[in-house]
This record gives C-alpha cells, sequence and structure tokens, in this order.
C-alpha cells in the first residue's frame, strides 16, 4: 500500500491511543476528584504526558516515523522514552499509585516482583534491553510491517521507561525512589543504553532497516543519511535529559540539606529563642 501524501497538517488519528490516553485520563480525574483541595501542577504534569503521546502517535509525526523516515522514528521512541514516563510519574501523586500497589502486594509474588522490577539494576537492565532489542533489524522490520507488534513496542517501550525512571521519580511509600546520592550516580548510567544503540545506528555503514530503504524520500534525504541522523537524534538526548534530570536531583539535593541545616539550627535554640 502507497503512503499517503505527507502533510504538517497531517489528520492520521490511531483509535486506539486515543481510547487508551482518553481511559487514563478519566481514570485520573475519577481518582482526583476523591481528593480535593489539591494543587494544579500534578495534574498538569500528567495530562501534558498524555498529551505529548497523542502528539507523539498521531498526525505528522506518526506519518513520518511510520512511512517515510527513520530519524523521526527517533524523535517518536524519544518522546515515549524520555518524555511521556517522567510527565506521568511526575504527575501522579502517591495515593493514586498507592492504593493499586497495596492490592497487589498483598500477593506474595506480586510484592516479590513489584519490588524486584522497580530496583535500579533490575529496572535499568529492563529498559536497556528492550532498547536493544527493538532496535535489531528484525525486531524493529517486524514492527513497521505489523501493526499489532508496532503497538506491542511502544506498549514495551513506554513500560520499560517507567521503571527506569522509577528510582528516581516514584512517588510511591511502598516502593519509594532512591535518596539524593544514589539517584545522582544512577542518572550517570540513565542514558548508557539509548547511547548504545544510537552509537550501533550512527556507526553502520548500511543500511539497516529495509523498510526505510523502500520508503519514499523527502527532502533529498538518503536512507543512510535519514539512519544517521536518527542515530545523532538518538545520542544527543540521550546524554542531555540525564544531565537536566541530574541538575535538578542536585539543586534539590542541596536546598534540603540546607534545610535539614536550618531546623538543626532551630532545635538547638531554647524555648522562644530564634535566630534573627
Amino acid at each position: 500500500m502507497a503512503p499517503p501524501p505527507f502533510s504538517w497538517t497531517s489528520p492520521a488519528i490511531h483509535g486506539d491511543v486515543l481510547l487508551g490516553a482518553g481511559l487514563l485520563a478519566a481514570a485520573y480525574a475519577l481518582a482526583w476528584t476523591r481528593r480535593p483541595n489539591r494543587g494544579a501542577r500534578e495534574p498538569a504534569l500528567f495530562l501534558g504526558g498524555l498529551l505529548v503521546l497523542l502528539v507523539a502517535l498521531n498526525g505528522p509525526v506518526h506519518d513520518l516515523s511510520d512511512f517515510y523516515l527513520f530519524s523521526a522514528h527517533m524523535v517518536q521512541h524519544l518522546l515515549l522514552t524520555l518524555v511521556v514516563p517522567p510527565l506521568l510519574l511526575g504527575g501522579t501523586p502517591a495515593w493514586m499509585i498507592d492504593a493499586p500497589l497495596a492490592a497487589l502486594r498483598r500477593w506474595r509474588w506480586g510484592r516479590v516482583v513489584t519490588r524486584a522490577v522497580t530496583r535500579p539494576a533490575p529496572a535499568l537492565g529492563l529498559y536497556a534491553v528492550a532498547l536493544v532489542g527493538w532496535h535489531l533489524p528484525g525486531p524493529y522490520n517486524t514492527a513497521l510491517e505489523r501493526h499489532a507488534w508496532h503497538v506491542a513496542e511502544h506498549l514495551v517501550l513506554i513500560a520499560t521507561a517507567i521503571l527506569a525512571w522509577w528510582p528516581v521519580l516514584s512517588p510511591s511509600r511502598y516502593l519509594p525512589r532512591l535518596h539524593y546520592g544514589p539517584q545522582i550516580l544512577y542518572l550517570f548510567a540513565f542514558g548508557m543504553p539509548m547511547t548504545v544503540v544510537a552509537a550501533m545506528i550512527t556507526g553502520a555503514e548500511h543500511v539497516l532497516y529495509p523498510f526505510y530503504a523502500a520508503a519514499p524520500r523527502l527532502w533529498d534525504l538518503t536512507p543512510l543519511a535519514d539512519q544517521r541522523l536518527g542515530g545523532l537524534i538518538m545520542w544527543v538526548p540521550a546524554g542531555v535529559i540525564p544531565l537536566v534530570a541530574f541538575t535538578i536531583v542536585f539543586f534539590r539535593w542541596v536546598a534540603d540539606e540546607a534545610d535539614d541545616d536550618e531546623r538543626a539550627a532551630d532545635e538547638d535554640l531554647p524555648i522562644g529563642g530564634r535566630l534573627l
């Protein structure tokens, strides 16, 4: 089947994506109404994550990645792994995620599995396996040729990316995030899986994905140039986004230490006394 003519105003919409995002938004709104008088920051983050998800999987980004350019597909994967998961986690309060976790943890194996997959090494390991596995030529081309496999690819990438972000952004009291120091060490390793994939793709001397070799050309971009551009698109954010997260964690750590020092100083004062 010939791909549709590309347009920056493409109306391409996936019903399954709209349904999934709509159900998540409805479930979130229903839970939120049970906790009135809360701020708007968390809902804004969560809905922002759903909006990025919709942009990544519909419209011109969808058309470019599914029919024309490998590099556009890498933009899509970056949004699904480095933008959507932290927004969803940042927008989910502890009380909202701990209720289903508490039910799951009543089952012994549920408790064991949830704890295991959210620990730093297994979480990052699962994310690395998913990234490398889905970007190998065989699975990647299968996902492009069969819609069901493409859906599975995106779901696996999002799910494992949420696990990979968990040690830094977990809102749960049952499965909490790491302390600031270990978070910083973890973020040093966080970008490595994507860097490995990007290096593999950028350094290839031939086109790895036959689907894009046969795709219609846009903007005189050859298949190999498109592939190398996609590798670079992955490479740079794989280093920049963890660095941004590292910086945020570091300054939060400094601020918390300053608050702890101030509280300790206040506790050393006599009753009624206070530093000027």
